[in-house]
């Protein structure tokens, strides 16, 4: 018994011996801290951010802050506050060149600027475009307009609230292009200006008091009047969008927002509705 001893015991002097000698051969770890943006930002007023490089990635850590890619470009990130004086809260992005940017967004009735030009975490003067791809295909205009005559072929996906309703008609995918056929129509007297119709994916359960991670689907072309509906009228919009599938646990939200007003509807699409896609022929 007392062999066996010795021998556990050389063994276990050897595997910390070996241990200390190769943990005093590891280089010293070391963090390279990147410092957050302050930026302030308003409830009436849109902030774009333009980066060198495509956006891929948007986190942000509340709801109280609304966030897009401007329509027909990879670049530039459109923020508003949802509403006015919300507390302070961080927003991350990342860009295609492997940058990530971090921003502390903080409420301001009078913001100082509208359009920062960002790189590396620094507003520099130089402003830069990167438009998307195919973002005026003239096969992808005349698609959304074939699209827009279409029938009916869904029923259960909408939403109604003082007389608003976003009912969306049909799915069709042509040649990587996913095509939202979508009916707006305003049973009200008071004109529906619209401030946003976003696109958007999202996780379908948070745990509370955590970030709030939103990946925007940025359409390549919007078809028909997106700007209002008038009193007591009906339209038809069609957003085309990158093909794209949803992961498991997400879904796809359709948000459609009123400028200076509260008539907000929104959508939960899932990725069976989405593989349900008519082909267009």
């Amino acid at each position: 018994m007392k062999k066996i001893s010795g021998v556990v015991m050389t063994g276990i002097f050897l595997v910390f011996a070996i241990f200390k000698g190769y943990a005093q051969n590891l280089p010293d770890a070391k963090a390279a801290f990147i410092n957050p943006y302050s930026l302030a930002i308003t409830f009436n007023k849109t902030t774009n951010l333009v980066f060198p490089y495509a956006v891929k990635s948007v986190d942000k850590g509340s709801r109280d802050v609304l966030v897009q890619k401007a329509i027909g470009v990879e670049n530039i990130l459109q923020l508003k506050a949802a509403k006015q004086g919300f507390p302070e809260t961080d927003l991350t992005v990342v860009t295609a060149d492997g940058s990530v940017y971090s921003y502390l967004l903080s409420y301001t009735d009078t913001p100082s600027s509208l359009s920062l030009v960002m790189t590396n975490n620094i507003v520099v003067p130089k402003p830069l475009a990167v438009f998307a791809k195919d973002a005026t295909n003239d096969e992808i205009q005349d698609n959304a307009r074939l699209v827009s005559g279409k029938n009916r072929v869904i029923k259960k996906l909408k939403d109604e609230s003082f007389g608003i309703k976003l009912d969306v008609k049909g799915l069709y995918i042509h040649k990587d292009v996913l095509y939202f056929q979508i009916e707006l129509q305003n049973n009200s007297n008071i004109n529906y200006d619209l401030q946003l119709l976003r696109f958007f994916i999202v996780d379908r359960k948070k745990v509370k008091r955590t970030a709030s991670q939103e990946v925007d689907m940025t359409p390549l072309f919007i078809w028909g009047n997106a700007e209002q509906i008038p009193g007591n009228s009906t339209q038809t919009v069609v957003v085309a969008l990158p093909k794209f599938t949803i992961p498991d646990k997400k879904y796809l939200s359709m948000q459609l927002m009123e400028k200076d007003g509260g008539r907000d509807l929104s959508l939960k699409i899932s990725n069976k509705s989405l593989m349900r896609s008519q082909t267009l022929l």
